[in-house]
């Protein structure tokens, strides 16, 4: 049997979380933005969305401190804190858990980011125009037969 789409409400919630995951959020604040109580909030959206509040908003955080360690060079501690987790500990733990290597080793099987130099804006314009056209032909007829035809005309 196919689940209902989730509320609008539930999914105000949702965006809260996936815009502000790196924000010290409460499953308090994210009932608040749905409009519901905590208790009833909570049943509704693990009803949903197939897990809770709390683990959703953990799951983000996971998925962008992966997204850096595989685009950046920031340090293990760095990328925490800037994912809004504030235990080292605990986050390798979870990552582990979640990715099923520490951070270093997930960092590790990806090309270093300093491969991935950023091009400058005005370089990818210039080289990713089309080449500028005319309108006159990209081909002219020879010199040589026209003096041809010239010369023979005039010999006649």
């Amino acid at each position: 049997m196919s689940r209902p789409p989730p509320a609008r409400h539930l999914l105000r919630a949702k965006d809260l979380v996936d815009a502000q995951f790196a924000e010290p959020l409460t499953v308090d604040e994210m009932a608040s933005a749905a409009g519901l109580s905590r208790a009833h909030f909570t049943r509704a959206f693990a009803a949903t969305f197939g897990e809770s509040p709390h683990a959703y908003l953990q799951t983000r955080r996971l998925e962008r401190a992966a997204a850096m360690l595989r685009n950046t060079d920031r340090s293990v501690a760095d990328i925490c804190m800037s994912v809004g987790l504030s235990s080292v500990g605990s986050f390798t733990t979870s990552f582990t858990k979640a990715f099923g290597k520490p951070p270093t080793a997930y960092r590790s099987t990806f090309p270093p980011a300093r491969a991935y130099v950023p091009v400058p804006a005005c370089v990818i314009r210039v080289y990713g125009r089309p080449a500028p056209t005319t309108r006159a032909p990209t081909t002219a007829p020879p010199e040589d037969s026209t003096r041809e035809e010239d010369h023979d005309v005039a010999d006649s």
